[in-house]
């Protein structure tokens, strides 16, 4: 058994060097690949030198910091001291850490090394993680162990395989990367990159002949054209985002550790391995966008203390605790996750006043009134014929009406002995399990519109996940009694007695 507890400074590993060099120059490859391809040999040339230049700099500062950053633990702290010119040190006390993180991208990988995140659990900030960027990475792994549980991992490897066999809750199934095709952001996010991509290979393709092919093709046949254009365009992104769907989760185990801290490892190309203490959690949330939703398919996310809205906002597969799955898998991870018999998000959701279907007809009709006003004006300047004008405006208030009351129809929430559930939402519909003991306190809103109609939006505020969950468009009689239940005395003081 090793141990990294020596109270002794060491340094990271000097292949963090070769790894951030590596990864600076490969994406030279393709691109000087591809100006030769155009027959552009002088400027593949000078742009080859120029990024060889910038590697052998950038290659140089990362020498700099290496031999510039040291890192020691012992029993009581955690330190990492780093820079020359302008010098950091700072600490953690051991027994405030409540994650250690690794992860590795193909150029760590390649040198068999890893990226380890040190947190405190607390909001993330300067203070609240430490970064250790590279060392080596069986080190890594007896460095989490240590810092977790205050031993290294044992030898025993089929004892050990056993143990973690019996703490998986879950494990990816290929089928589930067909919901990816489902996912519209992954759709978006492949479209955005192959946009930004299309200007390094114009010249290439026109070059070679396929803009002149196209043009060619959309005059002999244009409603052809179009038909094979977009069903390329579908394609690419459905692949696309399967693609990027299998390099984020592939591999994908969530497991239980000791001490009920939570495990999720996952990806092909970049590896991490994220860890979660049980007593941050406060709850789930379960993510169903519209696709998604309609396949029966749904996320489930966690709701715990020490991850800030922003970071959430850039790194939202940090907080995933399973991705796209069936409906039922996710209820059920959900359970064992909170190491419950039945999951919370099962519960059956008591309905919002007609009131709230009122108020999404409205707005959803606000929403098509552009669209209408629009055909209405093509018809009068006599643009488009008549009958499709009005079936045009037609179908734009139908569709707002359906979106209204699919709206309404997944608004609820419920109570048990232990938790508070919410549900809303068209395009994305969540459903949040919020633990009653972490609700620290309530924020009740009326609009002028909802003062009218006797309605108000109930927020739980919690110093985990997003902060706030609201029973929205609720009557305001039966919102403050369910705060008044959840969380005994806490909004009773504030409320008039009559």
């Amino acid at each position: 058994m090793s141990t990294v507890i020596d109270g002794q400074w060491h340094r990271l590993d000097p292949r963090t060097i070769a790894a951030v060099s590596t990864l600076v120059m490969a994406p030279m490859v393709p691109t000087v690949g591809v100006m030769l391809l155009s027959g552009k040999v002088q400027v593949a040339l000078i742009t080859s030198l120029i990024w060889v230049a910038g590697g052998l700099v950038i290659a140089g500062l990362t020498a700099v910091g290496w031999w510039f950053t040291r890192y020691r633990i012992t029993a009581e702290r955690f330190e990492l001291r780093r820079g020359n010119l302008t010098r950091s040190h700072r600490s953690i006390p051991r027994d405030r850490i409540r994650s250690v993180d690794l992860t590795a991208d193909p150029g760590h990988r390649l040198f068999r090394i890893a990226v380890v995140k040190v947190g405190t659990g607390g909001q993330a900030g300067d203070g609240a993680e430490l970064k250790l960027d590279a060392i080596a990475r069986h080190h890594a792994e007896t460095l989490r162990q240590e810092l977790l549980f205050g031993d290294a991992p044992t030898v025993d490897t089929h004892r050990q395989g056993a143990t973690e066999a019996e703490s998986t809750l879950a494990r990816l199934r290929p089928a589930w990367f067909g919901y990816s095709a489902l996912t519209l952001s992954l759709v978006l996010i492949v479209w955005g990159a192959l946009g930004s991509a299309v200007g390094s290979f114009t010249e290439l393709l026109d070059a070679m002949g396929v803009f002149r092919a196209v043009a060619d093709a959309a005059t002999a046949a244009p409603v052809l054209a179009v038909g094979v254009g977009t069903a390329a365009l579908l394609l690419v992104g459905v692949g696309g985002a399967m693609a990027l769907s299998v390099e984020m989760w592939w591999g994908f185990r969530l497991s239980r550790e000791r001490g009920g801290t939570l495990r999720v490892r996952r990806g092909l190309l970049t590896t991490r391995s994220i860890s979660l203490e049980q007593r941050r959690l406060r709850g789930v949330e379960i993510a169903e966008p519209m696709l998604l939703r309609w396949a029966g398919a749904a996320r489930l996310n966690a709701i715990a203390t020490g991850l800030s809205r922003s970071r959430e906002d850039h790194q939202p597969e940090n907080k995933t605790l399973l991705p796209p799955a069936p409906r039922a898998e996710v209820d059920r991870v959900a359970a064992a996750v909170l190491r419950e018999p039945q999951p919370p998000t099962g519960t059956p959701l008591r309905r919002h006043p007609r009131a709230a279907l009122r108020r999404r007809t409205t707005w959803a009709l606000g929403c098509a009134a552009p669209a209408v006003a629009a055909v209405v004006v093509l018809d009068v300047l006599g643009w488009v014929p008549t009958w499709l004008a009005v079936s045009a405006g037609g179908v734009a208030v139908l569709v707002a009406c359906a979106f209204a009351v699919d709206a309404y129809r997944n608004l609820g929430h419920g109570l048990t002995d232990e938790y508070l559930i919410t549900r809303s939402g068209t395009g994305v519909r969540r459903t949040a399990a919020l633990h009653r003991s972490g609700i620290i306190g309530w924020r009740i809103t009326q609009t002028v519109f909802q003062r009218r109609s006797g309605l108000a939006n109930v927020t739980a505020t919690t110093a985990a996940g997003s902060s706030c969950y609201p029973v929205k468009d609720v009557a305001v009689g039966e919102g403050l009694a369910l705060a008044e239940q959840a969380v005994p005395n806490l909004l009773g003081p504030f409320l008039e007695r009559h």
